[in-house]
């Protein structure tokens, strides 16, 4: 959920997430409250955390002679490819290079299917156009329809990005709120210290001196980062050798163990705006009427993100997700890994979000295949996911946005033999994703 977003309590993640958007985000980890009025009815955000069941082997005639497999935390139905809507308008070709890189941790049942991937290579799918990669997904898979284990089959879209912002080495000037890699007892000292000791401990303050990567010149950037769980920086006192700064990504490497805390939730209940006005915009124009009150307001959120310095070799790519695979724009989603493996194939029936206005227009369909390639701490439940829009401010704003229904339906190999005692692994579990801080 890139590591989003704040997106999790997973020990790793870059876009964790999600935003799930920046206001849903910091509305409720992920986008729990919406931001714009929905045309259509949203069911809620998976009450309570579904618990988890025994996960079968393999798949299971049922009483009524339909074939159902059972994950911790979904029944998967087995089903065919005229139900799932608009499966033959999808550009499925642009899919296809993310397949090919979650095939590139390929164990289990999905071994076959994806050395014959492999043997395609990364282009194949724009290459062979759509047609041709629909057919071949139509051969080697089969879908599933993923519901819960009571029987719903309709959940939650979210969304999330990975933010651009630029930063300074050392504090000059309005550069003066840092991004820190984890400091050196964040693993046996559990929970961490809170945001509000980090910032006023001696102890803590000590612990943390000296791990300073980058400053940003505003806090709401460094909160907004750390929902995310990661960044593109442009390192504005280092340049290249061109005179152009120097442009890193900081990835997910850890968290201070915190619960999140939602700011907005925080300004809603100060009186600073009501509920239905709460966005992005409207924090920042608090913040800007009150800057006196921002470090209260910012510490209302205990939770604290630390980071890892990447070099951005890969500017069109977007960070790895927790299957430790780069996500892609549109194609990458996170899960929750006990209900989806990572690395599995999903058709999603969703709506496009859009800006509210009185009249708002009917939704257009977002009906799409992407790769469950991320996870998140508040991407839970069966019929759940956060959306991967990529980097820069339209997917910000997009990001922003997302909060629809959902319907998914899994896909998987046709020749499923058997599979491990916990088919969440089949594709390659590391545990790092640029969803999972949300």
């Amino acid at each position: 959920m890139i590591g989003r977003r704040l997106r999790s309590n997973h020990p790793h993640r870059p876009v964790r997430a999600s935003l799930a958007l920046i206001i849903a985000a910091f509305l409720a980890a992920c986008g729990q409250l919406p931001t714009h009025h929905p045309a259509t009815p949203i069911p809620p955000a998976q009450p309570p955390v579904p618990g988890l069941h025994k996960p079968s082997a393999s798949p299971e005639t049922q009483a009524d002679g339909s074939l159902a497999w059972d994950r911790a935390r979904a029944r998967w139905v087995a089903t065919d490819w005229p139900e799932l809507p608009g499966w033959t308008q999808d550009r499925v070709g642009e899919a296809w290079s993310a397949l090919w890189r979650s095939c590139q941790r390929a164990t289990g049942d999905w071994l076959p299917v994806c050395t014959r991937a492999r043997t395609l290579g990364a282009n194949w799918g724009r290459e062979a156009g759509d047609e041709t990669v629909r057919q071949w997904l139509e051969t080697n898979l089969r879908p599933w329809r993923v519901q819960g284990h009571e029987g719903q089959t309709t959940g939650l879209l979210t969304g999330y990005f990975e933010p651009q912002v630029d930063a300074m080495r050392a504090p000059f000037g309005a550069f003066q709120t840092p991004l820190f890699r984890a400091p050196a007892d964040l693993v046996t000292r559990k929970p961490y210290y809170t945001r509000a000791e980090l910032d006023t401990l001696p102890e803590a303050r000590a612990a943390l001196a000296g791990r300073e990567l980058v400053y940003v010149a505003d806090p709401l950037d460094a909160l907004m980062i750390q929902v995310q769980g990661s960044t593109r920086i442009r390192v504005l006192d280092e340049l290249t050798p061109e005179g152009q700064p120097r442009q890193i990504r900081l990835a997910f490497a850890g968290h201070n163990n915190q619960p999140y805390q939602s700011v907005a939730r925080w300004l809603v209940d100060q009186g600073a705006f009501p509920l239905e006005q709460a966005s992005w915009g409207a924090i920042r124009g608090w913040a800007g009427l009150n800057p006196q009150r921002v470090p209260e307001m910012l510490r209302a959120n205990p939770r604290v993100v630390f980071f890892r310095e990447e070099p951005l070799t890969r500017p069109d790519e977007g960070p790895l997700g927790a299957q430790a695979v780069p996500l892609t724009p549109g194609r990458s989603i996170a899960v929750d890994r006990d209900a989806v493996p990572y690395g599995t194939p999903v058709w999603l029936d969703s709506t496009e979000p859009q800006a509210w206005s009185a009249n708002q227009p009917a939704p257009k369909p977002l009906q799409r295949l992407v790769v469950a390639q991320d996870t998140g701490g508040a991407i839970v439940g069966p019929v759940r996911a956060d959306y991967f829009w990529g980097w820069g401010d339209e997917a910000m704003t997009q990001a922003g946005r997302t909060k629809q229904p959902l319907r998914v339906w899994a896909l998987w190999p046709r020749d499923t033999a058997s599979t491990p005692s916990d088919p969440a692994r089949i594709l390659g579990d590391v545990g790092s994703g640029a969803s999972s801080v949300k």
